[in-house]
């Protein structure tokens, strides 16, 4: 069971200073009824390395890939099934060819604070400028201390969901958020 909250970011960049590990995230999606299957490849990156390539496509294969099936959330995105199995890079790569829609690329950069691990999603490619933060949690009434980059909650807003975001991509409706995180 994932049960995981998402809350956007402050654009200030305050958040940099304190990430420990970034990794550099192709994912894809397929087309499936009443669960998500997604394959993600992820590669970790040094700061400051120009981030050009989908992770395990450059020579080497470096990096690890996923196989992750999602059940649909009954609680509205606060939790859900979730199984997920690493997988070996040649495999991801022939079944991204057959995920619909394009792939999503951003940069995740982990923040640890006040016991949680943060995950900040910086978004690329067709949603470029999107900046989330997600906090996985044990139990949904877990209490969390909010960093002071976090903004406001949203959990269970389809428009952040990824798949959707293949669909409608973050510069179609970015004006619907306030100013500071467009």
């Amino acid at each position: 069971m994932e049960i995981e909250r998402k809350y956007l970011v402050s654009r200030d960049d305050s958040f940099r200073s304190m990430v420990s590990t970034s990794y550099l995230i192709s994912q894809g999606y397929m087309a499936v009824s009443g669960a998500t299957v997604r394959i993600r490849l992820r590669r970790e990156v040094e700061r400051g390395q120009k981030l050009s390539l989908p992770p395990g496509a450059e020579a080497g294969g470096e990096g690890v890939a996923f196989l992750t099936i999602k059940g649909k959330s009954r609680d509205g995105g606060l939790s859900r099934y979730e199984f997920e199995r690493q997988i070996p890079i040649p495999d991801a790569l022939e079944m991204l060819q057959l995920c619909k829609g394009g792939r999503i690329d951003k940069v995740r950069h982990i923040v640890n604070y006040e016991g949680h691990v943060w995950e900040i999603d910086e978004f690329h490619g067709d949603n470029e400028g999107l900046l989330m933060a997600e906090v996985e949690l044990e139990s949904p009434d877990e209490p969390i201390v909010l960093p002071h980059f976090i903004g406001p909650e949203v959990t269970g807003n389809p428009l952040f969901y990824n798949k959707h975001m293949l669909r409608e991509p973050y510069p179609t409706w970015r004006h619907t958020l306030p100013k500071e995180y467009q």
